[in-house]
Parts: structure tokens; C-alpha cells; sequence
């Protein structure tokens, strides 16, 4: 009986030991799960700097408002409308000084459907175009379709090229010529029609072109009477 006491104290000592390594073992855990704990704050803050810092759609990368560009005005109205037909459609040195100076001429090109022609060039090559596509077959008016964020040059040379190819289809159509030139220069797409004497293959201006072609079988002959 007498080396009862000394058995609980060697007992109680070694509980208070296991105990004390669990514990210690826990702190270790959780100290390491403090480690391996991901710190977002710093990516929060970068993020949201990097949001407030993107300019808006309606600025431009050094934060200035970007400017509307205005549409290119035709002056139609201002412009000769006579009905007076006075070219034929095969009159090629006519149509020619309607539109100037030839500065070029390419044998070698192609008209509407691809078939051999001849293209002449009335403006230098790094100018706005202003062309004329001549074949057996076809008759195409050629020119530049000034954009609204186009210079001032440009859109002028483009305006004076609308202005003399609506002189052109005049005198090839009469007053009908200056109403499809109108149409055109409005967006309007015009296939496959004979008006004022000429069968018109196709007419339009979109993306910085103008075009219009016309089918030189399908010329009619006016009375002048």
C-alpha cells in the first residue's frame, strides 16, 4: 500500500505529458493553416484599381472625350439639273473631258463582271480616286466616298468628284442621271434598271466607293423631237 501514492504521481505525470503534446501538436496545426491562409486584401485592392483606372467607352486612352465626327453634306440642290441628254453611253472621249485629265490608263483591268477593260485614272494615286472602267460591254463611274472622319481635303475632293459625276450621268441620262446620283450619294442602291435611256446594272455608295455601272447593250435611243 505504501508505493500507491508514488504510482498515481508517476501516472498523473505522464498524462500531463501526453496532454501537453496534443496540445502543442494543435498550436502547430493551426498556426500552419494561419501560414497557408490566402491574403486577398493587396489583389482586392489592385483589382479595384485597375477598374477605376480603364477609361470610359466614351474616352480615348489618354482620358479625353472623343469627338463625334460630322457627316459628309452633299449640295445637290446647288447643282446644275439640266435634262438636256447630250452624250451617248459609247462617246468615250465626251465622257472622258467630263471628268478631266486622264493621268493614267490601265489596259489591264477588269470591269463589273471581269471582263477585260480599260481603266483611266483622273487623279494621282495617293489622291482620293476618281476612275472611269470602259469595256465591250459595261461603262463604270468610279469615285471616292468621302467618311465622316476624313479630312477636310478629302471630303472636298470627294464632293467635287460626286459633283462632276452627276454632270456625267446627267448628259448620259438627262434629269433622271442627277436624281440617281442624288439617290446614291443617300444611300440608296439601285440594280438592274433602265432609267432615262440607259439600263443601269448597279448604282451605289457604301464603304468609301462609288460606283455606277452602266450596261451599254441596254441603251435606248431618245426622239429629239
Amino acid at each position: 500500500m505504501s508505493e500507491l501514492p508514488m504510482w498515481n504521481n508517476t501516472l498523473q505525470t505522464f498524462v500531463i505529458s501526453i496532454m501537453t503534446a496534443v496540445g502543442l501538436s494543435l498550436s502547430a496545426c493551426n498556426g500552419a493553416q494561419q501560414d497557408i491562409e490566402p491574403d486577398t486584401s493587396s489583389d482586392d485592392t489592385t483589382a479595384t484599381e485597375t477598374v477605376q483606372s480603364s477609361p470610359t467607352p466614351e474616352q480615348d486612352m489618354d482620358g479625353a472625350t472623343v469627338a463625334q465626327s460630322s457627316p459628309v453634306k452633299y449640295d445637290v440642290a446647288s447643282w446644275d439639273s439640266s435634262s438636256e441628254r447630250s452624250v451617248s453611253i459609247n462617246e468615250l472621249d465626251k465622257i472622258q473631258a467630263v471628268y478631266g485629265k486622264v493621268v493614267n490608263s490601265d489596259e489591264n483591268s477588269l470591269d463589273y463582271a471581269s471582263n477585260p477593260a480599260t481603266k483611266y485614272r483622273f487623279m494621282d494615286t495617293d489622291a482620293p480616286y476618281l476612275d472611269l472602267i470602259d469595256s465591250e460591254k459595261y461603262l463604270e463611274l468610279g469615285w471616292y466616298y468621302a467618311n465622316p472622319t476624313d479630312s477636310d481635303a478629302e471630303k472636298a475632293l470627294s464632293k467635287a468628284h460626286a459633283k462632276k459625276s452627276h454632270q456625267l450621268a446627267q448628259q448620259l441620262m438627262g434629269a433622271d442621271g442627277a436624281k440617281v446620283v442624288t439617290e446614291m450619294l443617300n444611300g440608296q442602291i439601285i440594280k438592274n434598271k433602265t432609267i432615262g435611256g440607259q439600263k443601269i446594272e448597279l448604282a451605289k455608295c457604301e464603304f468609301y466607293s462609288c460606283m455606277l455601272v452602266f450596261n451599254k447593250s441596254g441603251e435606248q435611243q431618245v426622239d429629239a423631237s
